[in-house]
């Protein structure tokens, strides 16, 4: 509540002003991951470029919806042999070029707190995702914030036996997402 009393909005009512259609914006968004290395520590990544949007109805959120595409090249770890390896070994860029996600439904679960379920399709495997998103900022533009602990095993993300046992098969995605309004 208090983050929408600060954008002028003290009720669920009042997100009506929010309704639109927004396209992500992204020079200011991240859509990350964190992997664990049972070696070496936490590995951390980005994609470089992707596109999405997101349609809000700020009278009934449940008629709202999302999605996005994150190239698979533009993953980037800060290691270019890493990188690469991630590409065409675990995701296979090749064949599957793209991570996509796209929600099916939306609930609102808090004055600035959404759970958005969706199809979320990695390396040609498509499954049912919630992602619980915050609210952090509301306007012309709007950002929200999520985070989500994945089984890349799910979505058959693994390259061998080996690589099994040295990484941690839950990987968090992390997603700062600001979008503008279309006019």
């Amino acid at each position: 509540m208090e983050v929408l009393r600060r954008f002028g909005m003290t009720t669920k009512t009042e997100l009506s002003g929010l309704t639109g259609e927004y396209v992500l914006d992204a020079e200011r968004s991240r859509i990350g991951f964190v992997a664990r290395h049972r070696v070496g520590g936490k590995v951390r990544g980005r994609f470089e470029v992707f596109d999405g949007a997101i349609r809000v109805d700020g009278v009934d959120p449940r008629a709202s919806s999302a999605w996005l595409t994150a190239e698979v090249e533009s993953l980037e770890t800060g290691n270019q042999r890493r990188d690469a390896q991630l590409r065409k070994d675990f995701l296979d860029v090749a064949t599957y070029p793209a991570v996509t996600f796209v929600s099916t439904e939306v609930a609102q679960t808090g004055d600035r707190r959404f759970d958005v379920t969706g199809d979320l399709t990695i390396r040609g495997t498509t499954r049912p995702v919630t992602i619980h998103f915050d609210l952090v900022e509301a306007g012309e533009t709007i950002r929200f914030k999520a985070s989500l602990t994945i089984d890349r095993h799910h979505w058959n993300a693994n390259w061998n036996t080996f690589t099994t046992a040295l990484v941690t098969p839950t990987v968090t995605l992390d997603l700062d997402v600001l979008a503008t309004r279309q006019l």
